[in-house]
Formats: structure tokens, sequence, C-alpha cells
């Protein structure tokens, strides 16, 4: 904690320098978020550019109640929600399905002469997960690829924990029902 105060003073003192280190650390964690909740690929990188202009602009606020990490996410997430009601884009629809749960997409293991499939899957799973409701990118992209506690997401996300769970597995229930509606079982 000590060094990330000490990246932050010298952020604040104007170091150049200090703020591009911050820029490489969190690069990976803005784009992950930015990139599943904005569709338009033109616009991914100006959203990004607009998340460390406002942490730049706010780093100064920042009290060390919370995780860095968890701060500079929910900025992303803030600044794609932004971006989204001006772009007039629809934000959630209510999906009520059959009570199921994902089982696993891929294998556990992967056979080097499998590795043209496993491919081939992920690129499927990809596209499906692009086509969610943007919360449920945003929760499954912050659960799965980020690894985030329920806990982080929710102060990210500025919802109940057990909304966080409940929008979790209905992500994972759309995603296994949209898959096995475009492929076979034994293409999974």
């Amino acid at each position: 904690m000590a060094a990330r105060r000490t990246q932050i003073d010298r952020i604040l003192a104007g170091d150049g320098k200090a703020f591009e280190e911050f820029v490489a650390q969190y690069q990976r964690l803005v784009s992950h978020v930015v990139f599943r909740m904005i569709d338009n690929r033109a616009d991914r990188e100006d959203v990004c550019q607009d998340v460390f202009l406002k942490i730049h602009g706010s780093l100064s606020g920042f009290r060390f109640e919370s995780k860095l990490s968890t701060w500079v996410a929910r900025i992303a997430y803030n600044r794609c929600l932004n971006y989204i009601e001006k772009k007039k884009l629809p934000l959630f629809e209510d999906l009520c399905g059959e009570n199921e749960s994902i089982d696993s997409v891929a294998g556990e293991y992967v056979l080097p002469d499998a590795l043209v499939e496993q491919q081939d899957l992920s690129n499927r799973l990809r596209r499906e997960i692009d086509s969610l409701p943007v919360p449920f990118r945003a929760i499954l992209t912050l659960y799965h690829l980020d690894e985030l506690s329920y806990r982080e997401i929710s102060r990210i996300m500025e919802m109940p924990e057990g909304t966080v769970k409940s929008y979790l597995h209905r992500a994972r229930r759309l995603l296994r029902k949209r898959l096995l509606a475009k492929y076979q079982p034994e293409e999974l």
C-alpha cells in the first residue's frame, strides 16, 4: 500500500512517468471492462483514454478505503455507462428462462491436436459473450477474466452482492442457452 501511495503522490506532483507506469498497470483491467461493455470498436480506445483522464483528474480524491483496482474498475464501468447513455443504447433486457446452470463450455485439458478446435470454441464463446446485455458481459468479464470477488464487483457496479450473484447466474444460463441453440453439444 505504501508503494501505491508513493506512486499516487508522484502522479499528483506531476510526474508523467509515474502516470505512464500507472496506466501500464491498469490498462488490462480497464480494457476488459470497456471492451465487454462497448460494442463499437472505434469508440473503445476513446472510452479507455477517457477512463484514464478521469482517473488522473480524480486521483487526489482516492482515499485508500478500497483496493485501487476496484476504484479504477468502477471508474471504467461508470464511464462506459456514460457512453451508453449518450448513445442511448439499452442497458438491460429483463431475461427470464429455465433454471439451469452452465456446466463447462471447454474441457479441462486440451491436447495439442485439439488446439484448433479449442480456438474455434473460444471464438464462438467470445462472440456469444459479446452479444449478451451489457451488465451480463461486464459481470462475466470481471468475475471470470479479472477474477474479482462478488464484493469487488458489487462495489464497481454499485449493486448489492446478491444482485451480482443473480446476474452472474442469469448470464451463465443465457450464455449456455444461446450456445446450445446454435451448436450441437458435441460441437462444444
